[in-house]
């Protein structure tokens, strides 16, 4: 099916556009010969992600632009300019730092410490082996339990990772996917347990199985039943939790991995209209779901590339949902987001410039409407964040909602003709990678050839060439470098006394549990694995018996196989 629609077509360029357009090729002459004389100060003009950049765009560059079509009204089609009618004067973002780390005790303390300081929303990283299927005690969680997020293994952990916190006020984000239906179902069995209706329960659950056979690779199952999963919940939330966001579409990850800006969009909102297909083709209404639909992106160093991206996100969505899918409901075309500064671009050379990096990016996820944002610490690549850390990176935010002046207007860049034509092209450039991924039958079936994984290779690979000639510079590490020692900063440690107070948890409940009910509601859940029920009310009443994340995973690698991706050369 094509993905062009009727508000891609250009109009031809006016008799005005034409002269601006000659007098910008004289000028441009004029510009070579001054360079003749005098080389650039620098290498490469391109983008972070090596794209050309156009040295002064002119309304000639936006030949047949169209306000209404291309631009529009906050909160009207195509959201150019947000998905909100007021955004930021009418509600600010929300400030959500990803926390996670030890034992949900030790996480609980954090959450309460991030609320207290003025963080609106709560976001919870897990440890390795909860989102790979193990319990703390397995042998494959030997070195790993909370040193990367928090250890999770059963309801108890969960009961005490939100221990105080009102779940029908505070929503969550969840960074989990293979193991996401899991976490799901124990968060609705914490909130059952403290008297909130599940109808009243917000937060989104990343559940994004398409990035990690892309990019982050913590997958378990093969994709086809690992989509049934997701499906599942699609299913199941539109009817039981309807507040509830069943999946954060991710490029954040894609990203990390070494994409360019454009292949972040581009495979972001492909994997999107996967989950939208496989949702219509389980027989699932698109107004039914895809309302709660959200997207999760990463703000990188380049300014303006980073925010053209988050415009052309989301009237390429709207774009898409209107006319391809045939989705009737406004909220379904509107592409909401989370956004991250870039872990990737922080250095552990002079760490404390990571400060004006996060602020930087910060800045272009605001200016490009972000729903809501983690800003990371300055330690972050070098441990998980301190306290001291953590609350820079949420005072970082303040001062851009308080004492910049951001929050007073719309789109403010809105009409500049760079930034325009910079949507422009990274519009164009998604619908070409859609058409490519068409071409295979699909994004499962572009993953199953290795395409988007190769092209991520290939990009990541680029760019360490670029800084290795350094045609690309990055302060501290190519350039700028220091011989003397660098002041040190603190760092959190994870204490192995805290492993063993985990297994000791884990321990407890399964003295102290009902095994036949834990083997009662495990067998169920077996039969829905394998007759293509949802699964979703027998995990709620699995977790509810205290069964073990690595014993559910269990049940679910014996009925649909685990996965091994094809090698990428």
């Amino acid at each position: 099916m094509s993905t062009k629609t009727p508000a891609d077509v250009v109009s031809p360029a006016t008799a005005e556009e034409e002269r601006i357009r000659k007098a910008k090729d004289a000028w441009k002459e004029k510009v070579a010969a001054a360079f003749s004389r005098r080389p650039a100060w620098k290498k490469d003009y391109t983008t972070i992600s090596s794209a050309e950049v156009d040295p002064l765009a002119t309304s000639a560059d936006l030949a047949g632009h169209d306000y209404e079509r291309d631009l529009g009204w906050p909160g009207e089609f195509p959201y150019t300019r947000g998905v909100q009618s007021t955004m930021y004067r009418g509600k600010p973002w929300t400030i959500r730092q990803f926390a996670g780390f030890g034992t949900a005790r030790q996480t609980n303390e954090r959450f309460k410490y991030l609320l207290a300081h003025g963080q609106t929303g709560l976001s919870t990283a897990f440890h390795l082996p909860t989102l790979y299927g193990y319990d703390s005690d397995h042998k494959m969680s030997a070195g790993e339990v909370g040193k990367c997020g928090v250890a999770i293994d059963s309801l108890r952990d969960f009961e005490i990772l939100f221990d105080g916190i009102d779940l029908g006020v505070v929503t969550t984000s969840m960074t989990i996917n293979s193991t996401a239906p899991i976490a799901l179902a124990m968060y609705l069995a914490v909130a059952e347990k403290n008297g909130t209706p599940w109808t009243k329960v917000g937060g989104t659950l990343q559940n994004d199985i398409l990035k990690e056979y892309i990019a982050q690779k913590e997958f378990i199952f093969p994709p086809r039943p690992s989509m049934r999963l997701v499906t599942d919940q699609f299913s199941f939330c539109a009817k039981q939790v309807p507040r509830w966001n069943t999946i954060s579409i991710s490029g954040y990850h894609i990203r990390e991995a070494g994409s360019t800006a454009l292949q972040e969009l581009a495979f972001t909102l492909r994997d999107g209209m996967e989950y939208v297909k496989y949702g219509v083709d389980a027989g699932l209404d698109v107004d039914e779901f895809a309302p709660r639909l959200s997207f999760f992106f990463n703000a990188h160093n380049d300014f303006f590339e980073e925010i053209a991206k988050f415009r052309a996100a989301r009237r390429v969505w709207a774009k898409v949902m209107r006319t391809r899918y045939g989705a009737k409901n406004p909220e379904s075309w509107k592409c909401r987001f989370h956004t991250q500064t870039a872990g990737v671009s922080l250095t552990a050379q002079q760490p404390y410039n990571n400060v004006a990096r996060i602020a930087v990016q910060a800045l272009a996820a605001v200016l490009g409407g972000t729903q809501s944002l983690h800003t990371n610490a300055l330690d972050e690549t070098l441990a998980l964040p301190t306290e001291f850390a953590a609350k820079i990176a949420v005072r970082t935010q303040q001062i851009l909602l308080h004492e910049t002046g951001v929050a007073n207007t719309i789109d403010p860049l809105g009409g500049s003709y760079f930034v325009e034509e910079a949507t422009n092209r990274m519009e164009e450039g998604a619908f070409d990678y859609f058409r490519r991924i068409d071409d295979f039958g699909g994004m499962v079936e572009a993953i199953e050839a290795g395409f988007p994984q190769r092209e991520l290779m290939d990009a990541a690979y680029r760019f360490q060439r670029a800084l290795d000639s350094k045609d690309k510079l990055m302060v501290g590490v190519n350039a700028f470098t220091e011989s003397v020692p660098e002041d040190e900063v603190p760092l959190l440690r994870i204490s192995e006394e805290m492993a063993a107070e985990q297994l000791a948890i884990l321990g407890e409940v399964r003295r102290t549990r009902d095994g036949k009910a834990v083997a009662r509601t495990l067998g169920d859940l077996r039969t829905a694995c394998k007759d293509g029920t949802n699964v979703m009310p027998p995990l709620v009443e699995a977790v509810k018996a205290y069964a073990t994340v690595g014993e559910i995973s269990d049940v679910m690698r014996d009925v649909f196989g685990t996965w091994e991706e094809p090698a990428i050369f």
